[in-house]
């Protein structure tokens, strides 16, 4: 069995409601060389009470305000020492106790660059609202509105070094401008897991309002252009007319 090391991100603030699901489904996970890591933005919920209970399993903590998501992801991915990085939001959690196992596996065996899989949209009472097949990657489908699942986006740590971590010009859609930029422009070799990796919560930062919409769209313009897609207008058009087949 591989035995690389994984770097594992779980970003919070005041997730009193989710965070307990979240560390357990990390810490229920069959892969034993994972490197904990949680960022807190400097929660005033119960969220810290709950991280105090599971602190034999975190190897790294950091409680303290600031500029966002995407900001704190680049302080654990500072933090981390794992030749693998990953993320798991506050609100998710993985969907099997192997999907670790799975992903470094898919390094050992193929050496990619990039791993990525499917993800399950839940809504508050468990049901899957909507289902994320990410495909196979091929060659310029970033100028046809694909993207995958950023919470099922694993990497080799040495790329955040060699080609940056998160832009946070780019506001919500940092996480997107990153993998474009990996992908798309770096053309980095990628490995699609055809698995359900993480089941998220419903919700997104970017989704919760029309002018938080708008804001994500200018966003994603904004990194299309920077990374070279080919025709900017076409992919906003295309990248959430791809959603809509999730719901089926």
């Amino acid at each position: 069995m591989s035995n690389l090391k994984i770097s594992l991100i779980t970003v919070v603030y005041n997730s009193q409601n989710t965070i307990r699901r979240c560390i357990e489904s990390v810490i229920s996970q069959n892969y034993s060389n994972i490197e904990y890591i949680i960022i807190d933005g400097g929660s005033t919920d119960g969220t810290l009470q709950i991280i105090e209970q599971y602190r034999a399993h975190i190897n790294f903590f950091l409680s303290e305000p600031d500029k966002g998501i995407y900001d704190a992801m680049n302080k654990g991915i500072n933090a981390a020492t794992g030749k693998i990085v990953g993320t798991l939001n506050s609100d998710d959690f993985f969907a099997y106790k192997d999907v670790i196992s799975c992903i470094s596996e898919a390094f050992e065996q193929y050496d990619p660059d990039v791993v990525y899989g499917n993800l399950d949209y839940i809504n508050l009472n468990g049901k899957v609202q909507r289902k994320w097949k990410a495909g196979n990657y091929k060659n310029n489908f970033f100028n046809w509105g694909w993207m995958p699942p950023h919470p099922t986006f694993y990497c080799k740590r040495e790329l955040f070094e060699k080609l940056g971590a998160y832009n946070l010009q780019y506001g919500t859609a940092a996480d997107y401008e990153l993998m474009v930029r990996f992908i798309h422009y770096y053309k980095l070799n990628v490995y699609y897991l055809n698995r359900t990796i993480v089941k998220m919560g419903v919700g997104g930062v970017s989704n919760k309002a029309y002018i938080n919409r708008y804001k994500a769209w200018k966003n994603d313009y904004r990194a299309m252009r920077k990374n070279g897609v080919f025709f900017p207008p076409l992919a906003i058009i295309l990248k959430p007319i791809r959603k809509i087949v999730q719901y089926f």
